[in-house]
């Protein structure tokens, strides 16, 4: 597939790939999604590194008898709110290594964030 003299050109590559993805991960943190359940009434943040870092909840939700019901707002909320943080990562991700790699189907460079 490749000769021998392709090799310290790949493992350059590798390099610079292994480097990029480190600089990529650490700002992760700077990405964020905001997610609401219940029309607003509960809203969850995450990070880019799959952190819930706010949650907001209408204080009008915050009885005894509303527990069951805010609990479950709380629940889908963040779930949403992690939803939508996947695309920002898959992009953020991509564009650190463009160019670096081919482009090969069903490669995913959010599984190496696990």
């Amino acid at each position: 597939m490749f000769g021998m003299s392709g090799m310290p050109g790949i493992l350059g590559k590798m390099k610079e790939l292994q480097e990029r993805m480190k600089e990529a991960q650490e700002s992760l943190g700077q990405l964020s999604a905001t997610a609401d359940a219940g029309a607003g009434l509960v809203k969850a943040t995450v990070n880019g590194r799959k952190q819930l870092v706010k949650l907001e909840i209408d204080p009008d939700l915050v009885k005894p008898e509303d527990r069951e019901m805010l609990q479950d707002l709380v629940v889908a909320a963040t779930n949403k709110a992690m939803e939508a943080i996947e695309e920002q990562i898959k992009t953020h991700l991509g564009q650190a290594t463009e160019g670096l790699l081919p482009n090969i189907p069903g490669l995913d460079l959010g599984s190496l964030m696990k």
